[in-house]
């Protein structure tokens, strides 16, 4: 494992392989290690890939100002970590609200992205525009109110956490024994709060970046069409692809699918 240290937060990440530098970044309620299936593929096909356990998660350090999870100050933990490697571009992937993450990256540094992957969660000015989205998205909203969230998710063995997750027993395990499930909501804290559920869609720069949506039919949280509504975003070449039948956590039920796209779509 490697650590960067951005403005006293610790970050870990582990590099696997060598060649054309792969970024892969993980969501709510995981770590770096949702991306073992991926990072085999990927090393072995010569990417050096880049794992991160992004702030609140994992071995990385967990500050306790909601603010510390906005995501300029996230996109900054990823940039001092390409730094620390000597990086000036990296392909990025992201998965869930490191999807968001991944997003926010490529429009704000278009210079540090080349291609742009996203599994899940599309654009974020399209991720609450229709009713049944903001439907699906109604936990966001719960996941606001400190205390009440922390119990609703740790309730009976942390039932509600490990639900649906194809690696749910572990990552409840090592939510807990790392101390991430406050750090962990404050990612929606520091960005999804009330308000942002009213007004008009966030703004950002156009994406430069060539740019994969991936979107698997069994998300039980994300529509198909904050995905694909999303290529109105991408000044870049878009790509979409639909996968039948896996949940959320694509890359952990259908990992082969996963890896032949990222490798089909990735030059390295």
């Amino acid at each position: 494992m490697s650590r960067v240290d951005v403005n006293g937060v610790g970050i870990e990440y582990q590099v696997t392989g060598q060649g054309r530098p792969v970024v892969l970044l993980h969501g709510f309620p995981d770590s770096g290690r949702l991306w073992r299936h991926q990072v085999t593929a990927l090393a072995g096909a010569g990417f050096g890939v880049i794992v991160p356990d992004l702030r609140g998660y994992g071995r990385s350090d967990k500050p306790e100002a909601v603010e510390a999870y906005s995501l300029p100050v996230l996109a900054g933990d990823v940039l001092a970590i390409l730094a620390a490697e000597g990086i000036d571009r990296a392909h990025i992937v992201g998965h869930d609200w490191g999807a968001a993450l991944a997003w926010a990256l490529a429009s704000f540094a278009p210079g540090n992205v080349d291609h742009l992957a996203v599994l899940s969660v599309g654009h974020p000015s399209t991720l609450r525009r229709t009713l049944e989205q903001r439907q699906k998205s109604w936990y966001m909203l719960l996941f606001q109110f400190p205390g009440v969230a922390e119990r609703w998710l740790t309730d009976d063995n942390w039932a509600n956490l490990r639900r649906g997750h194809p690696d749910g027993d572990q990552a409840a395990a090592d939510m807990e024994a790392n101390g991430s499930l406050v750090p962990g909501l404050n990612w929606y804290r520091a960005n999804v709060g009330p308000e942002t559920w009213v007004g008009p869609p966030v703004q950002l720069p156009p994406v430069q970046a060539p740019t994969m949506g991936v979107w698997s039919t069994g998300d039980f949280a994300l529509t198909e069409v904050q995905m694909t509504d999303s290529a109105k975003n991408v000044a870049g070449r878009w790509r979409y692809e639909r996968l039948d039948g896996p949940g959320h956590w694509m890359q952990l039920e259908a990992p082969d699918q996963v890896n032949t796209l990222l490798l089909d779509f990735l030059p390295h």
